[in-house]
């Protein structure tokens, strides 16, 4: 099959942004998802340096959805070769993107080297951290620190993402709800505080080191001024959790992450 035909108009992003001349940031055609599945990665990218052997895994993202980025960061941390395709919200419930995720919702990941196409976040993060976390980078093969371990990761996909997700809709909408609003904006009150509670007396949610667990949680907890939208409530959680905006910091420091937020912020401006 001949190599993806791409659009000169038309951005992906992988380890960094290509051809900045362009300034619009683009959906992809059919066509384009089409063809750069099974004919390997896009001839343009802009490749990591990483192992020579290893091909680089596609990530099918979008500026502003948190749950890609989460994956993104995972993938960097552990130096592994990606490139991000952005695809618009209107167009993941449409074929052919829905043969890659039936549930028509972001991230979704193929790997070439193992041969699998896998979608939903946490069982991305999951598979991963197994496949090429074999040095325990992000983790940990000890009782019963891999167990802590999953119990976080749910916590963030179950908890967190979607009633931070809740609160943003909600916010968004001309036609406010005030009930609904309070019931989220409680709800990260409550996730919040319990994580703080856990951070009192330690730096990282599980062990002695940053996790999975911990950079899971990184994109949400980094939208909140956005999703919360009143900067006085705002104020108040990082005053009433200061051990969170600690941890947080600490995870802002790392590399990977501010490489990651900041291809964001600039796919973000391009969109």
């Amino acid at each position: 099959m001949q190599p993806v035909a791409f659009h000169p108009s038309r951005h992906y992003i992988g380890s960094v942004l290509i051809d900045r001349s362009h300034r619009k940031f683009t959906k992809t055609s059919d066509k384009q998802i089409q063809t750069s599945i099974p004919s390997g990665p896009p001839t343009r990218f802009l490749r990591a340096k990483t192992a020579k052997t290893m091909q680089p895994i596609t990530l099918y993202s979008h500026p502003i959805g948190p749950n890609p980025w989460k994956v993104a960061i995972i993938l960097s941390a552990l130096h592994i070769p990606y490139e991000m395709v952005m695809i618009d919200f209107t167009e993941v419930k449409k074929e052919p993107y829905v043969s890659l995720c039936p549930n028509g919702r972001l991230p979704t990941i193929v790997d070439p080297n193992k041969n699998i196409t896998l979608w939903e976040s946490g069982a991305i993060v999951n598979y991963l951290i197994e496949t090429y976390d074999q040095s325990h980078q992000l983790s940990y093969d000890t009782f019963p620190e891999r167990h802590q371990l999953q119990q976080w990761l749910h916590f963030q996909v179950s908890g967190q993402g979607p009633y931070y997700g809740q609160l943003g809709w909600f916010r968004r909408q001309p036609e406010q709800v005030p009930q609904a609003i309070e019931r989220y904006t409680a709800e990260i009150r409550r996730v919040m505080s319990v994580l703080d509670q856990v951070l009192t007396d330690r730096e990282w949610l599980v062990g002695d080191k940053c996790t999975y667990a911990d950079l899971s949680f990184v994109p949400w907890q980094d939208l909140v001024p956005l999703v919360v939208g009143d900067q006085r409530v705002v104020q108040e959680l990082t005053e009433q959790f200061p051990h969170v905006e600690a941890w947080m910091q600490r995870m802002r420091a790392r590399p990977e992450v501010q490489k990651v937020l900041k291809e964001k912020s600039e796919a973000m401006a391009l969109n």
